[in-house]
């Protein structure tokens, strides 16, 4: 087939004979999804890796019905079968889909990496039934901060100043201590955990972190004598991976936030301290599982700090806030703010989780995030942006011309931004779904990978699902390396996400998700704002571009016949 047939377009079609072992590449999405759909393939067959776009299944068709299929970089549609038994093939819109790394790394450094734990590590809650509202991202929030508004939290404390929830809740207490216990470490261990990657061991001495970690496999019987005998704290990292009522919590907390909400669990025995006073950078919800924990909060020397710090007792002054948390209590505090926490002697051990979110998630992230796009888009249209700067402007230490011209780029900039409502290329909105929690569920998630219901057609009506879970963004065509590159909507969703990947930021995750031609954007955009469509009112030109629109989402789980 010539390159020329695979552009968009009403192109002469390809014909391809049937029982011809015909193989195609199919995206990992797309085969998950389709594989089980026995109306729409009649065989598969095994597996190859293309090193450009990643894992990929190959497909061999044996058409006897219409059938649809993904190529390695366009959309294809069989459209028919002719009485001739040959298919004809015509390309409509392009999917992608791309292995990266995530930027962050976790806590700790194992020395030794074991395999990462998956659905078969899963542990389950046991307590009693929840005491939180799950029916919404904004009921779950607001139940967690219960009796205190939203509105009050938002405007008082966020961002602000320190929040102390103290309840005399019995029930909370009970789902509380439900979350995680100091006996799961047990089973965790003989599932196969490690030092760094998912557990750290370390005390405060004289105002210092000690690390105590070994190498490798944790073995639970060390770690409790390191516990009982060097009275260590334990950090358990990201137990949202094994414990689903965590997942449900941070994942409800994600869709509300717009950010990655990431949790770690410390265990402290009696008469000891983990760690020395410091600071985070990102603002943190203390929920106070079992035992007793003391806190001491100091004024931030750095506010809504962009890292993590150690401080100096002797630098820190008096605290603002002291407090005994005891189970069911919670504690909210910005980024910046110095803290410390100790489990009092005489007392049965600690356990506390920290959520935490808004990790680089400030307006200076998101201005670096889009300046970029919209400085080349601007340089595209506009010659001056496109002149050169001045000789030797590079040697100069300070030079008034060259800010002054900033100054005048600055302007027009903003300018351009003014009323604007065409989606911006978003980095930080790809780096968020990429990498967190997929939609909670019990049961195998067929829902998130397997397309359910009818398929869409031209009289159907469609609305969209998951969508705290999907996003529109724009970009470059990654497929085109030149200078000529047309711009692309693209959509990204996390219902195939690995959540014992959630948080672990050395580890890789695949980017699952579409592309279309930029003139799909207002269609893309009716679906998203309306809560059902007709199909046949797409502002697309051609019923064959709607029908493929809807097609292609409803292959990915993102759309439903209503």
């Amino acid at each position: 087939m010539s390159a020329e047939s695979l552009r968009l377009g009403r192109e002469p079609q390809a014909r391809l004979r049937p029982g011809a072992a015909t193989t195609w590449a199919v995206l990992p999405g797309v085969w998950s999804g389709l594989r089980h759909r026995p109306d729409i393939w009649e065989t598969w067959g095994g597996g190859r890796r293309a090193a450009s776009l990643g894992p990929f299944r190959t497909l061999k068709l044996q058409p006897t019905l219409p059938i649809h299929s993904f190529a390695t970089t366009h959309f294809w549609v069989v459209q028919q079968v002719n009485m001739k038994d040959q298919v004809c093939v015509s390309s409509l819109l392009c999917l992608e889909g791309r292995t990266m790394p995530k930027k962050a790394k976790p806590a700790g450094t194992g020395k030794e990496e074991g395999p990462v734990p998956g659905k078969q590590l899963k542990m389950e809650a046991a307590g009693g039934p929840s005491t939180l509202n799950f029916s919404c991202p904004r009921g779950l929030f607001e139940s967690l901060i219960s009796p205190i508004k939203t509105e009050t939290f938002f405007k008082e404390f966020w961002e602000q100043k320190p929040l102390i929830i103290q309840r005399d809740d019995p029930a909370l207490a009970t789902y509380y201590q439900s979350l995680f216990k100091l006996s799961d470490l047990k089973s965790l261990c003989s599932r196969g955990v490690y030092y760094g990657r998912d557990i750290n061991v370390c005390r405060c001495v004289n105002g210092k972190k000690k690390v105590l970690n070994k190498d490798g496999k944790v073995h639970f019987l060390q770690l409790r004598k390191d516990f009982d005998h060097k009275r260590a704290t334990i950090q358990f990292h990201q137990p949202q991976r094994f414990k689903d009522e965590l997942w449900k919590i941070q994942e409800k907390l994600e869709c509300y936030f717009g950010s990655l909400v990431g949790s770690n669990v410390y265990m402290t025995p009696a008469g000891s301290q983990g760690l020395p006073p410091h600071y985070d950078d990102v603002e943190v919800f203390v929920l106070q599982l079992e035992g007793e924990k003391h806190w001491r909060l100091y004024h931030p020397t750095v506010p809504l700090a962009r890292q993590y710090s150690v401080e100096a007792e002797d630098r820190i002054g008096r605290p603002t806030h002291e407090v005994m948390l005891k189970p069911g209590d919670l504690l909210y505090f910005p980024r910046g703010t110095i803290h410390q926490a100790d489990t009092p002697p005489g007392l049965a051990h600690s356990t506390h989780v920290t959520i935490s979110t808004y990790q680089n998630n400030s307006w200076g992230d998101f201005l670096l995030d889009t300046i970029s796009g919209l400085v080349m888009d601007t340089a595209k249209e506009d010659m001056e942006f496109r002149a050169g700067i001045p000789r030797q402007l590079l040697l100069v230490e300070t030079a008034a011309v060259g800010t002054r011209r900033l100054s005048g780029f600055l302007r027009k900039l903003a300018d351009r931004l003014e009323g604007t409502d065409v989606l911006l290329s978003s980095d930080m909105k790809k780096d968020f779904v990429m990498n967190r929690l997929p939609p909670y569920y019990e049961g195998d998630g067929a829902e998130l990978s397997t397309p359910g219901g009818q398929v869409p057609r031209l009289d159907s009506v469609v609305r969209l699902q998951f969508k705290d879970h999907v996003i529109l963004t724009v970009g470059p065509d990654q497929s085109r390396s030149d200078e000529t590159q047309d711009k692309m909507v693209y959509v990204y969703h996390s219902l195939k996400n690995r959540r014992e990947l959630h948080m672990m930021g050395n580890e890789e995750t695949e980017c699952h998700g579409l592309r279309f031609p930029l003139s799909h954007v207002d269609a893309l955009k009716q679906i998203w704002n309306s809560s059902a469509i007709s199909v046949k009112d797409l502002k697309l030109t051609t019923d064959e571009e709607k029908e493929s629109l809807v097609l292609s989402l409803w292959t990915e789980c993102l759309i439903q016949v209503v």
